[in-house]
């Protein structure tokens, strides 16, 4: 395995340098050339990056997901052999990371990178690029993995690890031509999950391949387990680079600039992957399962990835040529803040017709309903029946974060911060509720088969233990849950950290994700229909409910009181004709939290008193069919013990 991994990262290397050298025409007139040792270094850099960041990703998900622990939790032999492969490939990623940082700054500011290896210019001129900065966060996440790849042992921290592996790849993800001009918000969000998608794809097939050379055990479920995976990535790959290179160059153009041609030559590798994961399955996987020996498996397979790391080698050199300038329209202002223009003051109608598909969390919504529907669906095909109310609900919610951030109130949210509240009160009020009155984790236990005893666990199972995990308990804690909650208003609004994330897409992005989740771990204990990891009783529900309404209502009495306005430089900036009374704006806002804020609070408690109504009559039914089973033997020692103490006074 180490030789193919070799030639073909030679491979990539050679690739990406010899395209870089026939098309790039980035150093121009006024521009200083650092010189093609740093140059070359630098994307030499780049593509050992991201050939060790494929392979922690994909070694961690075998491990976590493709091959068996043992039952008590811990990895048996495959899944550590994985998380030894990952552990060096993290030193790798961690070390080029680093060193990109040297040759990074040099090619930002036009001089030779000998002349950064002084500690003391590195560290005057480091701070000032943006690039230089995310290479060192991306070394700083290598960095934490290569510590917990050599200290995890079980099965539960190695899937948190393959979660922080596939955050690693965001900071370059956020980063670079895609992240800034107009439509940047298209061109990141397809950037993200393009990057995510290639690197479980060629990762797990890297850990697949080492997985068959070994002769390890279960080679042929996580043969079928990762075909069901590449096929979703290959498409996830095809869709958003698409959608990734449309942004950045029109058609026109495709056959006639260098960007165009090396635009071409990735998809024709796309398609050629494309092709070798067809035959993947129908020869290799369905050998596999029928009890063959996988050698056609590991011979497809490594023909594949060296067809993988020719893709990386291309993606490398793309990624340092930027876009023909004359294919590139001059932005306004506006598109260059938000990522688009915005076609007058917003209306009521343009709030529901004026849509920009968010890729994101838009895709995130549509998936969701659509497994959701599926997993009834199955259900109803074996003849068991699913509450309606519970899939309206859930509906209702994915629906919900659908026009949060996809229809126009998405669109206006970035500019106005009284739209952004709107959004804000969807996000983490409205649509976590819907959710978990949908009782998604109840469907899947039902609807997916169990593993069964002595089996390999399979989704089910690990559904199940995230429920029982200890973050979870920690995270539905009534005091963790209820911080995260309010607790983060006042720290997001007012500390100073959304005047810095306005200007930032990625910022964005997280701030959406976080009031989903906090709004979701807020809501499962008190009213959601899954069975939580901390059990409230009625009456501590109803407390959590009643302590978070005070400090809704205070922050939105803050808000319409406060005299300093939130964000003023980049609403400023944006000087939009119909949103020049920046603080009247910040009062509505105000409002809108506080208001907002209550109504689905008070929802809440409707639903909590039903449902404890609900469990005081499903008490009352199990005991009457007790009483009928034992001919109220509780009820008639209830009596005697009456009829004693009546004795006992009566003497």
């Amino acid at each position: 395995m180490g030789p193919l991994l070799v030639v073909g990262g030679v491979l990539a290397i050679l690739v990406a340098a010899a395209l870089f050298a026939l098309v790039s025409n980035r150093y121009v007139i006024g521009v200083a050339n650092p010189g093609a040792f740093t140059a070359y270094g630098m994307i030499t850099l780049r593509v050992v990056a991201e050939i060790s960041s494929v392979l922690v990703i994909g070694s961690l998900m075998f491990a976590a997901f493709m091959v068996p622990p043992q039952t008590s939790g811990v990895l048996a032999a495959d899944g550590y052999a994985a998380v030894r492969t990952a552990n060096w490939a993290a030193i790798v990623w961690c070390a080029s990371a680093l060193l990109s940082i040297p040759f990074t700054t040099a090619d930002t500011f036009g001089r030779p990178v000998s002349q950064l290896f002084d500690i003391q210019a590195l560290v005057d001129l480091a701070p000032n690029s943006e690039p230089t900065n995310t290479w060192l966060i991306t070394a700083a996440i290598a960095f934490l993995l290569a510590v917990g790849t050599r200290l995890v042992l079980t099965w539960g921290w190695t899937a948190v690890l393959f979660l922080v592996s596939v955050f690693g790849l965001l900071p370059l993800g956020v980063s670079g031509h895609s992240s800034s001009g107009g439509q940047h918000d298209l061109a990141t969000n397809s950037l993200i999950l393009h990057l995510v998608a290639a690197a479980l794809w060629v990762g797990g097939l890297v850990a697949l391949l080492a997985h068959g050379r070994r002769k390890g055990d279960h080679l042929a479920l996580a043969a079928s387990r990762f075909s069901k995976v590449a096929l979703c990535c290959w498409i996830v790959m095809a869709a958003s680079g698409v959608i990734n290179a449309l942004v950045r160059l029109p058609l026109a153009d495709l056959f006639s600039t260098n960007y165009g041609l090396l635009v071409v030559a990735k998809t024709v590798a796309l398609l050629a992957l494309g092709v070798f994961g067809y035959f993947q399955r129908e020869r290799g996987v369905a050998a596999l399962v029928a009890g063959g020996t996988g050698r056609a498996l590991v011979k497809l397979a490594a023909f594949e990835v060296l067809v993988m790391m020719l893709t990386i080698g291309i993606a490398a050199a793309l990624g340092r040529t930027p876009p023909p300038q004359q294919s590139v329209t001059q932005p306004s202002s506006v598109e260059l803040r938000i990522g688009y223009t915005l076609d007058g003051a917003p209306t009521f109608l343009k709030m529901l017709i004026d849509w920009r598909f968010d890729l994101i969390y838009g895709s995130l919504a549509i998936a969701m309903a659509v497994l959701y529907l599926l997993g009834v669906r199955r259900l109803r095909a074996r003849g068991d029946a699913w509450p309606v109310g519970r899939t309206v609900a859930w509906l209702f919610g994915c629906a919900t974060i659908l026009l949060a951030t996809s229809s126009g109130i998405g669109r206006y949210s970035p500019s106005m911060f009284s739209i952004h509240m709107i959004s804000h009160m969807m996000l983490n009020m409205l649509a976590p509720i819907l959710l978990v009155l949908g009782g998604a984790v109840t469907l899947a236990l039902r609807a997916l088969p169990a593993a069964g005893k002595d089996n390999p666990p399979g989704p089910r199972e690990w559904i199940v233990a995230f429920v029982h995990s200890p973050a979870a308990k920690v995270l539905t804690h009534p005091v963790v849950a209820l911080v995260l909650f309010v607790g983060s208003y006042y720290v997001l609004y007012f500390s100073g950290l959304f005047d810095s994330a306005l200007d930032l897409h990625w910022a964005h992005l997280a701030m959406n994700a976080h009031f989903l989740l906090a709004g979701y771990v807020f809501y499962w204990p008190v009213i959601g229909i899954d069975p939580a990891p901390r059990k409230l009783p009625p009456v501590g529900r109803l407390a959590m409910v009643f302590a978070s309404m005070p400090f809704h209502a205070f922050f939105g009495v803050v808000l319409m009181s406060m005299q300093q306005i939130i964000g003023d430089r980049f609403y400023r900036s944006l000087a939009l004709p119909w949103a020049g009374d920046l603080l009247s704006d910040q009062r509505l806002g105000g409002g809108i939290a506080w208001a907002a804020g209550e109504v689905p609070l008070l929802v809440v408690v409707v639903a909590l008193l039903v449902q404890w109504a609900r469990q005081d009559e499903k008490e009352a039914r199990r005991r009457d069919r007790r009483a009928d089973a034992d001919g109220e033997a509780e009820l008639a020692a209830y009596n005697a013990m009456l009829d004693k103490m009546n004795g006992r006074k009566a003497d």
